[in-house]
This record gives structure tokens, C-alpha cells and sequence, in this order.
């Protein structure tokens, strides 16, 4: 589920409707945005943000999300080296992150419930997954 803006993979870009239906993507809830301000002002390596993308991944005990790059936001943001902040919700699962595309290279770290992961500035483009 997407929330500020939505993500449409065929066009592999954000807007503000969804392509399929024309609806605006709902807006993230002022407390996912506190969580990722609070969580973005503990890295002072990293620029602040004003969170306005919410990408909501749901996953069963079978779940999986591949290794990828997020990469397509606005140039302006990945120069900038603005991070992506993750918050778990749930039971524990393992994290993937790494420099390549290859699940056996990749470290592997658990996230539990409450756990929160920033990847900005020269992390910003590190590959990840689950």
C-alpha cells in the first residue's frame, strides 16, 4: 500500500493517484511521520526529511521482497543522499543488505518489531530486501 504518493511500477515513478483507479493515495498518518523525523534526527550524518512517500509492505511467514535498490525517486533526493527509513511491525524477520544483487553475499541482520533501519547518504543506494 502506498501512502503521500503512489507507487505505480509500470511507469516505475510516484504520483498522486493511483493509475488503475484514479484515487489520491491516502496520506501517511502524522505518527508514521514523527517516528521517521525522530528517527532521522538520531543520524546527524543524514539531511533531514519531510517523509511524504509511505511504502507499506505486508508480508506472510513465506514473504519475500527481493533484493533491489530504491532508486527511483527524484533525482534531487538520491543526490542529496536523503534516507529511506524502515520500521518493523510484527514478528522478526531477516534483513538483507549489501553491494550486489547476490542473497549469499548480503548481510544478514534480524529486525523485530519496533526495530528501526536508516539507510541514507552513502547507504542511501545499498541493496536490500528480505
Amino acid at each position: 500500500m502506498s501512502l503521500g504518493k503512489n507507487w505505480d511500477p509500470t511507469a516505475r515513478s510516484y504520483g498522486p493517484t493511483r493509475p488503475f483507479d484514479g484515487a489520491q493515495a491516502p496520506t501517511i498518518p502524522d505518527a508514521f511521520k514523527m517516528i521517521a523525523q525522530t528517527a532521522n534526527s538520531t543520524a546527524s550524518e543524514f539531511p533531514q526529511i519531510n517523509p511524504d512517500i509511505c511504502i507499506v509492505n505486508y508480508y506472510t511467514n513465506s514473504g519475500k521482497l527481493g533484493l533491489h535498490q530504491d532508486k527511483d525517486e527524484s533525482e534531487s533526493s538520491l543526490t542529496k543522499g536523503l534516507p529511506f527509513i524502515s520500521i518493523s511491525i510484527g514478528d522478526t524477520a531477516e534483513f538483507l543488505f549489501g553491494d550486489t544483487r547476490d542473497k549469499d553475499q548480503a548481510t544478514k541482520i534480524n529486525l523485530g518489531s519496533g526495530d528501526v533501519l536508516i539507510l541514507g547518504g552513502e547507504s542511501r543506494l545499498r541493496t536490500h530486501g528480505h
